[in-house]
């Protein structure tokens, strides 16, 4: 090493140290500021970054029973998916597969529920079937399955037969 520049690294070191004693520059950045301005406590944030509003809060609070919820909705239509997204737009591959399937057997009239709108509801039909995944599909009020058991049906033509028996398809509706 240079012995010049072995004389004057001493001296930079200390001069650098001074400056930041006398300027009161932190050595190290302050986390715990930087862990509390990522918290938002009050509701004054961008619209696209607030929670989702219960869509059924209203409802629930005046049940009082989620279960009430699920089988009023599920009675509305003869055909209901609780799904991840909507039939327009599902958000989920298996999601997708069972509406396309319903579309296939000639459903074009179905309730779809989306499930991501609501923790209440995604939880509550999971316990109302006692089936862990969604989609779940509904048919007269009586749970079908979910997308393995419509595609399983759908591939035998048990899923055209019972939606024929049922009424929710004519008998000349034929799969494309």
């Amino acid at each position: 090493m240079n012995p010049t520049l072995a004389r004057q690294l001493p001296l930079l070191r200390g001069n650098v140290h001074a400056v930041r004693a006398q300027t009161r520059v932190a050595v190290r950045p302050n986390f715990a500021s930087v862990r509390r301005s990522f918290s938002v406590d009050n509701d004054d944030s961008h619209d696209d970054f607030k929670t989702i509003r219960k869509k059924y809060e209203a409802k629930d609070k005046g049940s009082g029973n989620v279960k009430d919820l699920i089988a009023e909705t599920i009675a509305s239509k003869p055909v209901v998916v609780f799904m991840k997204g909507t039939p327009s737009a599902p958000q989920c591959g298996f999601s997708a597969t069972v509406v396309r399937i319903l579309q296939m057997q000639g459903l074009k009239d179905f309730k779809g529920v989306n499930v991501l709108e609501d923790d209440t509801i995604r939880n509550g039909i999971k316990e109302y079937t006692n089936w862990p995944t969604i989609p779940q599909v509904f048919v007269n009020k009586e749970f079908i399955g979910g997308c393995d058991i419509m595609r399983s049906m759908h591939e035998s033509g048990e899923l055209k037969t019972l939606l024929q028996e049922s009424g929710v398809i004519s008998a000349t509706a034929e799969a494309k």
